[in-house]
């Protein structure tokens, strides 16, 4: 499954559903998992349902999901769509940024739901969302379920219905409570779609390092150079810099940041991941503090087409999270931003 590993730029996931991580990801404090792993493909859009369950509320409200005590759910993926949306349609390989909620039939309050996320420190903030990218196994939500946005149109409502067994398969967590036979189901709130080419990258002249900031190199399709500063101490606080100037739309706090990035350590110059390592461009929500605390202070307010280095101290970053492996070290980042969702 090349290409499938997943950011670990996230600080707090919402993976109550998979372990299906990138190296730093899985150092990650996340709730109760109810599956192991993402699995690659799916059998789904052929299945039928006759649980009867109820689903009230309009798009971007909290769904109310309701089902009678003999609710029974099909062995294969059933999928009906209750708000049509007006959106784009999305398609096999997009990023998307979804709001859901994952409901065993069985139970009367949901497992997962981004309606209960919290939001970016500020009260009135965006709240927590899915961003993920069709066609990849899935993070927030199982890789079978997020399959079936594929085709919809921005705006929709879908609902899928399936054991456990036929939405999560042998990855199902056996410590979540759920069974294989149990009826799960989820309903999904398309907000929005954009197809990126993965190969994507900021263009333009680069400007010259600032005094103290490391140097970059970006040859085309590959992961930038970072060169430390020699005898220069590590910032205490972020230092950030605009090294190319784009002329897309303003990156908002609660969007999907589809980006190309390269990450070293500022203490020996290390370079422990990038990108373009792992299939190109990846998206996910940012200023809501699902990132490191670094890049949401750093590239909220930046637009897409912008190349932007960000070095973050350890308490914008990694400090205690010592699974990690960066809980100790200032980080330097390159970040193409070719995208938002």
């Amino acid at each position: 499954m090349a290409g499938t590993a997943q950011t670990p730029l996230a600080r707090v996931g919402l993976m109550n559903l998979t372990k299906n991580t990138r190296r730093l990801a899985a150092a990650l404090a996340v709730p109760v998992l109810l599956f192991t792993a993402a699995a690659c493909g799916s059998d789904s859009g052929g299945g039928s349902s006759d649980s009867k369950v109820k689903v009230e509320g309009k798009f971007g409200d909290k769904p109310d999901i309701s089902a009678p005590k003999d609710a029974k759910a099909g062995d294969k993926v059933a999928t009906k769509t209750l708000i049509e949306g007006k959106g784009d349609t999305v398609e096999k390989g997009a990023f998307v940024r979804l709001d859901y909620v994952g409901q065993a039939m069985k139970a009367d309050k949901p497992l997962v739901s981004s309606w209960m996320s919290p939001t970016g420190g500020a009260e009135k903030g965006p709240r927590r969302q899915a961003v993920a990218q069709t066609g990849q196994p899935g993070r927030e939500l199982p890789t079978k379920v997020l399959d079936e946005v594929v085709g919809k149109k921005a705006g929709s409502r879908i609902e899928v219905e399936g054991t456990a067994k036929a939405l999560v398969g042998e990855e199902l967590n056996p410590q979540a409570g759920v069974t294989p036979e149990d009826g799960l189901v989820w309903v999904i709130d398309i907000v929005g779609t954009q197809k990126v080419d993965p190969k994507s990258e900021a263009k333009g002249e680069q400007a010259k390092p600032d005094a103290g900031m490391p140097e970059v190199k970006a040859p085309s399709q590959k992961a930038a150079e970072i060169t430390i500063p020699k005898d220069e101490k590590a910032p205490t606080d972020l230092k950030q810099q605009l090294l190319i100037k784009g002329s897309g739309p303003e990156i908002k706090a609660g969007d999907g940041l589809i980006a190309q990035y390269t990450g070293v350590k500022w203490e020996d110059g290390k370079k422990f991941d990038s990108s373009w390592d792992h299939g190109g461009a990846i998206a996910f929500q940012i200023g809501t503090g699902s990132v490191v605390q670094g890049w949401d202070k750093g590239l909220v307010g930046k637009h897409v087409g912008d190349r932007v280095e960000l070095v973050i101290p350890p308490k914008l970053g990694y400090e205690g999270q010592a699974q990690s492996g960066l809980d100790k070290n200032t980080l330097v980042f390159v970040v193409d931003i070719v995208g938002k969702v």
